[in-house]
Order: structure tokens, then sequence, then C-alpha cells
């Protein structure tokens, strides 16, 4: 009967490092979750910081002006470089965002 006793005791102990495990592993996933979350966001604000900035130029008068194309694609050229400069550290929103999704997580699973 002993030896029954230690199989469900090692069988109980191997069931809460899995869940001990599981949980970690679904609580990284959640802060890696928003952590993209916010640097996505950064990027999307860059964008729109920048866009004012690429509608002002004058291209009419370029050797290299893309015309009409250029006009339609240049907001998804903007965004891709706001995405870019937040995944390479950005201004620092993203920092402030993740902290914020973090805050109303915990208020939010508190309640």
């Amino acid at each position: 009967m002993s030896g029954v006793g230690s199989v469900m005791s090692a069988l109980s102990s191997i069931t809460r490092q899995q869940d001990v495990a599981g949980s970690s592993q679904q609580e990284s996933a959640r802060l890696e979750q928003a952590r993209n979350t916010a640097v996505s966001f950064e990027g999307v604000t860059i964008g729109e910081l920048l866009q004012p900035m690429f509608d002002t130029i004058n291209t009419d008068d370029n050797m290299f002006s893309g015309g009409a194309a250029e006009e339609q694609f240049r907001s998804l050229q903007v965004l891709e470089m706001g995405k870019q400069i937040a995944n390479s550290g950005g201004i620092g929103i993203a920092d402030s965002v993740y902290r914020q999704i973090l805050a109303m997580q915990e208020q939010a699973q508190s309640s």
C-alpha cells in the first residue's frame, strides 16, 4: 500500500510542477503580448506624428517623384517607418503604455 501512496504522491508532485510551469508560461505569454501591443501602439502613434511632415513635402519638382502612386502609398510607408522606429527602441511611449496595460490587467483580475 505504501508503494501506491508514494506513486500517488509523486504524480501529485508532478502535476503541481506542471501547473506551476503552465501558469509561468501563460504569464510570460501574457507579458509578451502586452509588450507587443504597447510597441505596436507606439509604432502607429509615431507614424501618425510623422504623417504631417510628409504631407508638407513638395515632390512635384523632384526628379524621383512618384506622382499619384507615391501619394497613394505614402501613408503606408510612413506607418512602416513608425513601426521600425518603435521596434528599434522608439521614443518611450511603449514603456508607459506597457505599464498601464499591466496595471489595468491587475485591476481587472482583482475585481
